[in-house]
């Protein structure tokens, strides 16, 4: 971590013990920068709820907050207060086309399988791949959905599913574990409103929101740092 990053959590580490500072900074780094959520057992940063409170407070100098994986990982995303702002300045880092074949991945992955119930839960884990036929229904040319599904592997937001026995399919990435607990709601009720209108879960969700209506689906806004290869 850089001098001037260092310099920025002064008031935070000072009155800690030399040992406490390492955890707290090692559990930092690795839930802002880790291309997936962190094990809690693996850093005494994250499991000692003091030492863990000091990294919250760390990541909400930077507009971050820690988000809660599977009731055993650890990561890192907006705050979502800080989208809010994001979002209402039009903030938005991902070109067109890039949106359009995330959501068209996170709609047969997930919210189709959510709303026939089987997907179910508070996860982006699907076990029901998109395949490349199913991309082609769209009005995006081959070489754009191409760079596109590039584009998204190499920022975690989708990756390959791992059986390729009829072709390359594609599921929701890592990344999407970053979204904190009210960003998910958010998506994944406009999913499942945009993939099945008619059906109980969507009339559920109009229910819940007061909308006669389904909304304009939005890809989420970037939620981190990662690396990845091509598509």
């Amino acid at each position: 971590m850089s001098e001037q990053r260092h310099a920025l959590f002064d008031s935070l580490l000072q009155d800690l013990s030399d040992r406490s500072r390492d955890e707290v900074l090692a559990a930092f780094s690795a839930v802002q920068y880790a291309a997936h959520p962190v094990a809690e057992v693996q850093l005494a940063g994250l499991r000692d709820v003091t030492l863990r409170r000091q990294v919250q407070r760390m990541l909400k100098l930077i507009g971050r907050t820690l988000v809660h994986v599977d009731g055993t990982h650890w990561t890192a995303g907006y705050d979502d207060d800080i989208a809010a702002t994001l979002t209402a300045q039009g903030w938005q880092p991902l070109p067109v086309i890039d949106r359009a074949v995330l959501v068209l991945v996170l709609i047969h992955s997930v919210a189709i399988p959510r709303s026939e119930g089987i997907l179910t839960g508070d996860s982006w884990k699907s076990a029901r791949p998109t395949t490349v036929d199913e991309l082609r229904t769209s009005r995006i040319s081959g070489e754009e959905r191409r760079l596109a599904l590039q584009r998204l592997r190499a920022a975690g937001l989708i990756q390959l599913s791992g059986d390729h026995s009829g072709g390359p399919a594609y599921i929701p990435g890592p990344q999407l574990q970053r979204l904190t607990a009210a960003a998910r709601r958010r998506l994944q009720d406009q999913l499942i409103l945009a993939a099945a209108p008619a059906s109980p879960i969507a009339e559920a969700i109009r229910a819940r929101k007061g909308a006669p209506s389904a909304g304009p689906v939005e890809a989420p806004v970037a939620v981190g740092t990662t690396t990845g290869d091509d598509a």
